[in-house]
């Protein structure tokens, strides 16, 4: 600790253990004298266990590394976003990790998914409406969920007003929660619009779940190239995973087109994720597929994509 003397400026060091001591037999202030000028000076005791407990939190702040931010996005729709950002982000928890979950789209479907009806999310946080711990929702151990919805429509629309730093407006609103988790997942609607940009200026890993159909394939070169132009003004943001959905093995083009997509993308590729019918059922019992259909085919291709994203082989084995 820290006291400075009001009369020379001078800074003198005072053990903690001390000013705990006089904390502890409720005296509101000590007696200090300046080892420069003589000075006599009171000093609240108070005041001085506020400032310690201030330098402690920034220094807790300080130590804590900011979370992997990955965004789930495509332009093309049905190719299983939603469902890969939920389950990814339950099999991250489950494996330990704390993970927050923000929802872009304005289906609001991720916390339909995990059995939520959030009373506020992602619009209230970015229009500042209400702080951070009101619009969080605590969907499982480990992981919460920063909910999304119609609202955002309108948000969309502050975005476009803005004539001056308009693409950064979703990382200033996160900003704040950084520190605060292990991973931050963000699921993002189709198409191309003003909060994609800003999920592309936040996040600096891009995760791209691609249907194994000739349009998915096709929507997913022309990401590619608009993901590029990102790219020049932002060189953080990296595509760092293709996850192949909607495996069927038991015809030939889905296969061959997986063949291709590991040609093409080879570092990039993760495993496929198998078509399952308890992909589609989970969501209506508010299940993820490793509550629902544990021993499922998908179940384990999603805990192959948590070891893969986390880099822990031994992760949910």
């Amino acid at each position: 600790m820290i006291i400075v003397c009001p009369q020379c400026a001078r800074k003198h060091k005072v053990s903690p253990d001390a000013i705990h001591a006089y904390a502890k037999k409720n005296k509101k202030s000590l007696l200090a004298t300046c080892r420069s000028c003589s000075y006599k000076f009171r000093v609240s005791i108070e005041s001085l266990m506020e400032t310690e407990g201030k330098a402690a939190s920034r220094a807790n702040q300080a130590n804590q590394k900011p979370a992997r931010k990955i965004c789930v996005t495509l332009s093309k729709g049905g190719v299983g976003k939603t469902t890969t950002s939920v389950n990814l982000a339950a099999g991250l928890s489950l494996a330990g990790y704390k993970v927050l979950l923000v929802d872009t789209d304005t289906q609001g479907q991720s916390a339909y998914m995990l059995g939520k009806k959030p009373k506020a999310g992602l619009t209230e946080l970015m229009t500042r409406e209400l702080p951070a711990e009101d619009c969080l929702v605590e969907a499982r151990k480990n992981l919460w969920i920063l909910g999304g919805g119609k609202s955002l429509a309108g948000v969309k629309r502050i975005i476009d007003r803005k004539s001056f730093g308009a693409e950064w407006t979703l990382s200033e609103a996160l900003a704040p929660l950084d520190t605060q988790f292990d991973f931050i997942l963000i699921d993002t609607s189709p198409g191309w619009d003003q909060l994609i940009v800003n999920v592309l200026f936040y996040a600096e890993e891009v995760m791209v779940p691609v249907a194994l159909e000739i349009m998915p394939l096709h929507g997913m070169s022309e990401f590619v190239k608009s993901l590029g132009a990102i790219q020049k003004y932002r060189k953080e943001i990296q595509l760092k995973y293709i996850v192949p959905t909607f495996l069927d093995t038991r015809i030939k083009g889905p296969q061959s087109l997986y063949q291709e997509l590991k040609k093409l993308y080879p570092q990039l590729l993760c495993a496929p994720v198998r078509y399952n019918e308890s992909l589609s059922e989970a969501p209506s019992f508010g299940k993820t597929i490793f509550e629902f259909a544990p021993g499922a085919n998908a179940s384990e291709d999603y805990r192959s994509l948590v070891r893969r994203v986390s880099g822990n082989q031994s992760a949910l084995v």
